[in-house]
Order: structure tokens, then C-alpha cells, then sequence
């Protein structure tokens, strides 16, 4: 120890200084600091067990000898040591919550399972720490010491908690120095662990502290640790929150233990009490008087009433008192001061604990001392039990154990002409009143603006209106004037108003007579509005409707003329063809819409060779366009097959055709030549669905062959294929109207079809009016079906 005494005292730094003797200092050190902890253990021991012997002098009415001798006789009678004792007797003489909390952990717990001591020993042990310490520090190293570090707890820290909403660290154990300076002092909207706790006035666990989680003091020390925070209040304030901090993830604590901490952050709040922080942030010094309050309040010029704290003997606050109103106080309901002074605030105004929030708010200002403001809040009262409402603005503050309450009554009067003026102001209407018996006459500052005069020119009378109107209204401005002050009846009229910088704007005057209680006529009030723009949007209106009216019968005229065109060429009945070993049958089935009149076409012609033209088209689109194209292909088909050559030979020159002359139109078509002498079939297709052939009481489609759909290329070749049809065979061309759906494939309206064509039919229309019938068609497009059955 004197060498250690010697290195230490030097003031100049020892060069020389070998690893060992620095490792001696260092163990040296640390050797005397856990002497000084385990001192101070000691010590709050011995407060706890002269604790006990006080009460023991107190029962027994003995001198502290005896006292000391009867403890430990209880000792040796009980098998317990001096310290587990004298918690017993302190609890016991207490019945406070410290006992009760000590009490559930050691039955329902067990002290093993947090610690080697009885938890009422660590509870005691901590709380004779905190009254024997001289500062909020000491109480943090006692608290860690005696009641936490056995829960597992690394560190504490007791946090004060100012009325501007910043925190304060008032104490701290198990932090480095440097870490609790470093959070010193938090300013207000830092959302800390602390913070969260005391916004919520109720503990928050936290299980780790990850990188989203909100920061807090030694979150470098234990990146994964717990946390706990517990807000530390008396009476009803929040004056702090203590928080501690285990070095490990926390898992869920039993009540009994959360019940331990709430009652240490209690313990934190009386030595809070006892000692404040210093310095500038204690803006409770201002008032700490509510006399002084009371002089504050009654020099505002608005309402202000000053509560303070109702407790129950738990300490927990359950109403405020209304101390004082002021002078200026005005009740919403219109009550008289003396009726709510001295009352409780929820006796004056219980619905103060309703839907508004008031008393949550005050309470809320009270716990945490941060002032509220609020703008048109609504403030409730009960009036024979009838509730009215008033609209207020809301001041409230804590002062000391005071709080203010400051409210200032919305002037429902200024209120509403402010709105009137504003809805003028949007409306582009002045208001004026004219008094016909002394001629003074009242304009509003917007009536100014709609006549473009200064406020300070005299304002128009209402009999020289037709010298501002446009000579055509003036009829209609000389009818307004008769009916009002004439006939004494309320009219309107709508003008065009030349102003004097020559700006001509539509006005419309809205007058009614005032009478006296003679009958006579007294004034005239009314309104301006200026309807230029109204005016101009209906003038615009107009026209759109003409133009609007005139398309629309232009497109049912054009609609009238492609229908009547595509009736004309294609029937929606036509009659059966009849052909050597052959019969035709056609089905076409316009759309339901006539705007949609589409250009789906057949044609079944005999040639001169002998030959049966069997063909089917669709355009693409609808309308005049698709109608007129329908007629080009099916004309130009019919004279192209008399030249003799094969159906792909047809198609190629109908795809010239198409690409050539016509104007942007594109088509699918399925083009047949059938010879009754062999019956056979030659067919080929452009981008059309195949034919369908029914054989047997069985339906098949043929093969999809090659073939580009007609006008989308200059040149197209297609390709051609034979079938040999059997007597009773019939044959299906159709166009995609007959099948196609939004919600299924092509594939599978064909195999809808081929099933519906496969039953067998009693004869060929029957077998179209079914199929039409029975079609699973929702696209409202045209539909063309041929038959041709084989005899």
C-alpha cells in the first residue's frame, strides 16, 4: 500500500513503469472501489436493521439495548439473518407497497429464481439506500445495487422530467462516465425509451434495442440488451422515469417483477421531490405558490380557473379542485362564478370526462408538466340534462402543483360574418341596403369591387341602374324596379353592367321591400352577383349541346344508312338454295345494337361451270365503313369466281383487292367451290375459322391451313385443300360472332359448337335455328352461318 501510495501521488507521469506494477495499480484500484460498494452495502444494511430496532423501541416500549437484544434473540429463534428480519419487521410495521410487491415475488416466484437474497431484504435494503442518500445519484447506485443488479440489471438511470419536455439524467449506475455525459440532457422530441414511457405514463419493455428501435443511454455498452422504463410519479405527477438495462435480451417478465421496478420508480419519485434539479431548465420555481397563480390568472383578459390535484388515500389523483376563476371567467352555459368556484371539475363539468378529452388533457399536463394549446375545441356542458356544446380556444399549463386552465369563448357573431364575407368574396356577391326615407344607402366592400368604384365613390341607387345597363335590358332592369318598389314584391333580373373603366359584366339583382308597421314602404335590401362567367359557361354549353345534337344525328344517320345497306345485301331471313344433290341454308343475325352494324357477309352462288361458290367474310370494325368493304369483298369474289380459278386463286386476288381498293381494311374470309357430280370440296381460308363438318352424328373441324388474313399484305399466297363429302354429310361456315366469347379461347367456343352441332337434328334449319339459339356468343358482334347438306 505504500508503494501503491507513492505511484499514486506523484504528479509527474512515471515513464518507467513496468506492465506489472501497472497492472498492480490498476487491481488496486478496482480492489478499493468494490470496498467502497461493499461499504455501502454494509451500510444501508445497518439503516435497515436500525430501522427495525426503532420499531421494536416502539412496540416494546424498551431501551435500544433491549431492543438490539430482542432482534437478535428473533434471530436465532427464527433461523433468519439480521438483514431477512428486519425487512420482515419493516413490512410488517409499513404495510406499504415496497412489502406488498416483496411479498407476491417471494410467493409467487421465489427468491432463488432471481436472486441469492430474499427479495424483501433487496426491496429494504435499496429503499434504506435512498433515504440515507444525499442526491438522485446515490439513490441510482443503491437501487442497482441492492433491488436490480439480482434481477439480472446492468445499469440504471433516473431520468427528471422537465415542463418543456426535455429529460434530465439526475442519476445514473453501471454507465461509463462518458456515456452518461454524453446523455446528459435530452432535448424535447428526442423519442427515447424514457420519453415512450412517459407518453404513454405506463412501463414500456423493449426485449432488445435493434438498430429501428428508439436510441437510449448505453445502447453502444448493450446493442442487444432489455430495457424497462417506468415512469416515477407521486400524487398523481410524473416527475421522471427510471430506466434500467440488461446487458442480454429480455423475455417476458412475470407481473410480480414489473410490480418490483413500479415500485422502486415510486421510490425515484420521492427523492425527486426531495431534490429538483437545479439550474434553469426548473421552470416550476416561477409560481410555486398557487396564491401567486391566482394573481396571474386575474390579470388575463380571458377566462382562466385554477385547479389543483384531488387525491384518494392511495395517493392516486382522482379530480381537480377549481381553486379560482377569474374575474373575466365566462361559463359556457352562462352560470355565475360562485357556482363554480370551490366545486370539483368534474361536478361542474362532467362531460369534461367524455368524448372531448378535456380531463385526459389536463391530467395528462399535470403528470408530465407539458402545456397544451388547442384551436376550436369543443367544450360540453350539462344543462338539465341536456348537453350544449361551445367552441373555445384552450390554454392549459402546469405551475407548481397548479395548473392553469385558460379558455377564450368563439364570438359566434364575428364567427358568421367573417364566413359571410369570405362566401361573398368566393361568390363575387356585395350585399346593400338602401333606406328610400333618408336616401342613405349601405354597400358592402365587395358590392365596390363588382361596380369598379373606389370605396369612397357614393354608391348607385337602384333607380339609376338602367343608366349602367346595356339599352337591351333595359326593359327587363324597368320590370325589376316596378315589382319592387311599385308593387312591394321581392324580384330579380339579370343585366349586362357597363362599369365605368368600360368593362361590361353580367349582373344578376336579387331585392326585397322592407316594410314599416304601416304597411309602407320603408327599404330595400338585397344582393349583386356577378354572373359573367356563369354566363359565358352557359353560352359554351349551348353551343357544345348544337354541336354535340348535330353529331349525334349525323352518326344515326350513318348508322340508318349502313343498316339499310347491309339488309339490302345480306337478309336477316333468306331463302334456301337449292342445287343438283344439294341444299343451302343461310342464317344471318345482325348485331343488337345498330351503332355496331358490322360487316360480316356469305354468298352462295352457282357458276356457270357448274360449280357452287360457298363462301363467309367478316370486315374488322363497324359502321359505314365496314358495311361499304362488306360489299366490295362479296362483290368482287362472286365476278373473280367466274374467271374458273381454284378457291386460293380467289383469295389471292381478294387479298389484292382489299390491300388495293379499299381504305384501311383488313378481313378474314373461308372461300369453297363444291362440284355436286364428284362432291368434292375444294376450300382454303384467310385467317377465318374452319369449316365444320358433320358426318355420323359426329362434328369435326378441318385442318387450320395457311392463310394471311386479307389486306394485310400487298401479296399473299394461300394454300388449298380437297374433302369428299358423303351423302347425308353437312357442312358448317360460319363467322366468329357464333362463338366468340371475352372470357374462354377461341378453341373452346369451337368445341362448345362441334358438341351442340353433333346432336342429331330432324332437319337443316332446325339444325341453324338451334345452333343460333343455343350460341354462347357475348361479343353482340354480326353472325353469318351456311348449311350445306349433301343428298
Amino acid at each position: 500500500m505504500a508503494d501503491t501510495g507513492r505511484a499514486a501521488g506523484a504528479r509527474p507521469v512515471v515513464p518507467r513503469q513496468t506492465p506489472s506494477t501497472l497492472g498492480r495499480l490498476v487491481a488496486t484500484v478496482e480492489r478499493l472501489r468494490e470496498e467502497v460498494r461493499a461499504a455501502h452495502a454494509a451500510a444501508d444494511g445497518r439503516a435497515l436493521i436500525e430501522l427495525a430496532k426503532g420499531i421494536l423501541i416502539g412496540r416494546l416500549h424498551c431501551t435500544p439495548a433491549a431492543a438490539a437484544r430482542q432482534l437478535d434473540e428473533l434471530c436465532r429463534q427464527s433461523g433468519l439473518s439480521p438483514l431477512e428480519l428486519a425487512a420482515d419487521i419493516v413490512n410488517q410495521a409499513a404495510r406499504d407497497q415496497l412489502g406488498e410487491a416483496a411479498a407476491e415475488f417471494v410467493e409467487r416466484i421465489g427468491a432463488p429464481s432471481a436472486a441469492s437474497d430474499p427479495a424483501a431484504v433487496r426491496l429494504r435494503t435499496a429503499e434504506s439506500g435512498a433515504l440515507a442518500a444525499g442526491d438522485t445519484q446515490a439513490v441510482a447506485e443503491s437501487l442497482l445495487t441492492n433491488a436490480l443488479a439480482p434481477l439480472g440489471a446492468v445499469a440504471v438511470a433516473v431520468w427528471t422530467a422537465v415542463p418543456d419536455g426535455s429529460l434530465t439524467l439526475a442519476g445514473h449506475a453501471g454507465f461509463p462516465a462518458e456515456e452518461a455525459a454524453r446523455w446528459r440532457h435530452v432535448p424535447p422530441g428526442v423519442s427515447t425509451v424514457a420519453r415512450l414511457a412517459l407518453r404513454e405514463r405506463g412501463p414500456v419493455s423493449l426485449a432488445g434495442t435493434d438498430r429501428d428501435g428508439p436510441p437510449s443511454i448505453g445502447r453502444t455498452q448493450w446493442p442487444d440488451g432489455g430495457r424497462m422504463a417506468v415512469p416515477a410519479g407521486t400524487g398523481g405527477r410524473i416527475h421522471g422515469v427510471l430506466e434500467v438495462c440488461w446487458p442480454r435480451p429480455l423475455p417476458p417478465q412475470p407481473p410480480q417483477v414489473e410490480r418490483q421496478i413500479e415500485t422502486l420508480a415510486e421510490l425515484c419519485a420521492h427523492t425527486m421531490e426531495l431534490w429538483p434539479p437545479h439550474g434553469p431548465s426548473r421552470t416550476e420555481a416561477v409560481l410555486p405558490d398557487v396564491v401567486e397563480l391566482i394573481d396571474l390568472s386575474e390579470g388575463l383578459h380571458d377566462p382562466a380557473m385554477v385547479l389543483t390535484p384531488v387525491l384518494d388515500h392511495a395517493g392516486r389523483l382522482v379530480d381537480f379542485r377549481i381553486r379560482h376563476v377569474s374575474s373575466t371567467f365566462v361559463d359556457p352555459v352562462g352560470r355565475p362564478r360562485g357556482d363554480v368556484g370551490g366545486a370539483l371539475l368534474l361536478e361542474a363539468y362532467p362531460m369534461a370526462a367524455g368524448d372531448s378529452g378535456l380531463f385526459d388533457t389536463i391530467e395528462r399536463v399535470h403528470a408530465t408538466g407539458e402545456p397544451f394549446r388547442a384551436q376550436r375545441m369543443n367544450l360540453t356542458a350539462l344543462v338539465d340534462q341536456v348537453p350544449l356544446t361551445t367552441v373555445a380556444d384552450i390554454s392549459i399549463s402546469r405551475h407548481g402543483a397548479a395548473v392553469l386552465l385558460i379558455w377564450r369563448i368563439e364570438d359566434e357573431t364575428a364567427r358568421l360574418a367573417s364566413l359571410l364575407q369570405h362566401a361573398q368574396r368566393l361568390g363575387r356577391i356585395g350585399g346593400f341596403e338602401e333606406n328610400l326615407a333618408t336616401g342613405v344607402i349601405t354597400w358592402n366592400a365587395q358590392l365596390y369591387a363588382l361596380h369598379g368604384i373606389p370605396p369612397t365613390a357614393p354608391p348607385v341607387p337602384l333607380r339609376e341602374l338602367p343608366a349602367y345597363a346595356h339599352p337591351d335590358d333595359s326593359a327587363g332592369l324597368g320590370r325589376f324596379l316596378r315589382t319592387v318598389l311599385r308593387y312591394r314584391r321581392p324580384a330579380s333580373v339579370d343585366f349586362r353592367f357597363r362599369r365605368p373603366d368600360g368593362i361590361t359584366r353580367h349582373i344578376r339583382v336579387i331585392a326585397e321591400p322592407v316594410l314599416d308597421s304601416d304597411q309602407r314602404l320603408h327599404a330595400v335590401r338585397g344582393a349583386c352577383q356577378d354572373i359573367s362567367s356563369q354566363h359565358w359557361t352557359e353560352v359554351a354549353l349551348a353551343a357544345t349541346r348544337d354541336q354535340l345534337a348535330h353529331t349525334e344525328a349525323e352518326s344515326a344517320e350513318r348508322s340508318r344508312l349502313a343498316l339499310q345497306l347491309q339488309q339490302a345485301i345480306m337478309p336477316p331471313t333468306p331463302r334456301a338454295i337449292e342445287a343438283p344433290g344439294l341444299r343451302v341454308a343461310v342464317r344471318y343475325r345482325p348485331a343488337e345494337t345498330e351503332s355496331l352494324v358490322g360487316g360480316d357477309w356469305y354468298d352462295t352462288v352457282i357458276l356457270p361451270s357448274g360449280l357452287v361458290l360457298l363462301s363467309v367474310g367478316d370486315i374488322a370494325g363497324h359502321g359505314i365503313e365496314a358495311a361499304t368493304g362488306m360489299v366490295v369483298l362479296r362483290n368482287a369474289l362472286r365476278g373473280l369466281a367466274v374467271t374458273g380459278a381454284g378457291p386460293a386463286q380467289l383469295l389471292s386476288w381478294l387479298n389484292i383487292v382489299t390491300h388495293h381498293l379499299t381504305k384501311q381494311v383488313t378481313a378474314t374470309a373461308v372461300c369453297g367451290l363444291f362440284d355436286p357430280r364428284t362432291r368434292v370440296l375444294r376450300w382454303a381460308r384467310a385467317g377465318h375459322l374452319p369449316p365444320v363438318l358433320l358426318r355420323g352424328g359426329e362434328a369435326t373441324a378441318f385442318p387450320l391451313i395457311e392463310g394471311l388474313l386479307l389486306g394485310a399484305l400487298p401479296e399473299a399466297v394461300y394454300a388449298e385443300r380437297e374433302a369428299r363429302l358423303e351423302p347425308h354429310d353437312t357442312l358448317l361456315m360460319f363467322t366468329d360472332g357464333l362463338v366468340e366469347r371475352r372470357d374462354s379461347s377461341v378453341h373452346d367456343s369451337l368445341g362448345h359448337l362441334m358438341d351442340a352441332a353433333a346432336d342429331p337434328a330432324v332437319d337443316l334449319d332446325g339444325l341453324l335455328d338451334r345452333l343460333l339459339a343455343d350460341s354462347r356468343s357475348d361479343t353482340d358482334d354480326d353472325t353469318c352461318l351456311i348449311g350445306i347438306q349433301v343428298s
